[in-house]
């Protein structure tokens, strides 16, 4: 089955020109590499109604499968995306996190800052992601194939037959 799926850079300087985004592009490409149908993608300030607006746009009026978020995940003052997420889910599903953080803590020891979070919104799962392309990249590429089973379970009628 094919996922529509979202990818909504947070960055500052991105949204005023001042950075190019590479990271966005990136995971587009590995989404569809993937078989997901990316039908949309934006670049919001690192300001949390922005976030919030774009993140419930996606879950409530797009009916998008999977929504990841690149940027906004570390500790400078402005770096809020979770906190955003957070406002909007539902349902927290701490396991992506906690995986994505476990494989990238094997690249680099400041894997264990990452704040990024995940969670359900209505029929949409949303993703944080670091900001940088290959962080990003890493991150998401340890927990696609998992996460691809656990959409087949949010959208299915019943439940998916997790003992395969």
């Amino acid at each position: 089955m094919t996922y529509k799926a979202a990818v909504i850079t947070v960055s500052d300087k991105g949204f005023r020109g001042e950075r190019e985004d590479t990271s966005g592009p990136n995971l587009v490409h590995l989404l569809t590499d993937k078989g997901f149908d990316v039908t949309y993608t934006s670049m919001v300030p690192d300001e949390a109604e922005a976030i919030q607006r774009e993140l419930c746009k996606c879950a409530d009026e797009l009916g998008i499968a999977l929504v990841l978020t690149t940027g906004g995940t570390g500790f400078s003052p402005r770096d809020i995306t979770p906190e955003a997420t957070l406002a909007v889910v539902e349902r927290l599903t701490p396991g992506i996190p906690e995986a994505m953080r476990a494989e990238s803590m094997r690249i680099t020891p400041k894997a264990c800052l990452s704040r990024s979070v995940a969670g359900i919104r209505n029929r949409t799962l949303i993703i944080n992601l670091p900001g940088s392309k290959k962080a990003a990249e890493e991150n998401i590429l340890a927990v696609i194939d998992p996460v691809m089973h656990g959409l087949e379970m949010l959208l299915g009628e019943g439940s998916a037959d997790c003992a395969r």
